[in-house]
């Protein structure tokens, strides 16, 4: 699931699948929150949209945009604000939680760092093959963010089980080691 937070428009987005293989889009929506409210108001009303949609579709991992400092402190305030809940929304059910620079999500679904909104949400939609671009553009960055996430979540989680097993064949009890003779040969696993 990747979100794209904001204090006045959240993208919520779900992707299913896996590293080298078609992805498909489950589902995408915008929490809207209006700015005559108290903050503390749409901030319930923010948690309480994460909460239903990861309910509702269980994701395995939340890939949330990563703050970053903008001039306007009462933007990147409201933008911070809106990300803590949604890392305590899928905290609260110890769901992992990733976050994506906007830079590298750019990369990641465009080949290039600095695409603007229309470059990314046109990649997201030929990735996703829909028929046409995920609007507001809130929707298209969140597809971004869990497009990325599978992508690069993916490779990061098969070189940590990698490492993993590594390590506990060296923990091993010397007890337990096999003479160099009758060692089993490892295989060699592409990870990319």
């Amino acid at each position: 699931m990747g979100i794209d937070p904001g204090l006045t428009r959240m993208g919520m987005g779900v992707v299913e699948g896996d590293v080298g293989k078609p992805l498909r889009l489950v589902d995408v929506n915008v929490i809207r929150t209006s700015s005559t409210l108290a903050v503390p108001t749409r901030l319930v009303t923010i948690e309480k949209g994460v909460d239903a949609w990861i309910e509702e579709h269980q994701p395995d991992a939340v890939a949330i945009e990563r703050v970053f400092a903008r001039s306007d402190v009462s933007t990147v305030m409201g933008t911070a604000q809106a990300s803590g809940i949604a890392m305590v929304c899928a905290a609260r059910r110890g769901i992992p939680v990733a976050l994506h620079t906007p830079s590298e999500v750019k990369a990641a679904v465009s080949g290039n760092g600095r695409a603007d909104k229309a470059q990314v949400g046109a990649m997201v939609t030929r990735i996703l093959r829909l028929d046409a671009m995920p609007k507001p553009a809130d929707a298209a960055d969140a597809l971004a963010l869990a497009i990325t996430h599978i992508w690069r979540g993916g490779a990061q989680a098969r070189i940590d089980a990698a490492l993993a097993a590594a390590g506990s064949r060296q923990a091993r009890p010397p007890s337990q080691a096999r003479p160099p003779s009758q060692a089993r040969p490892t295989a060699r696993r592409g990870i990319s």
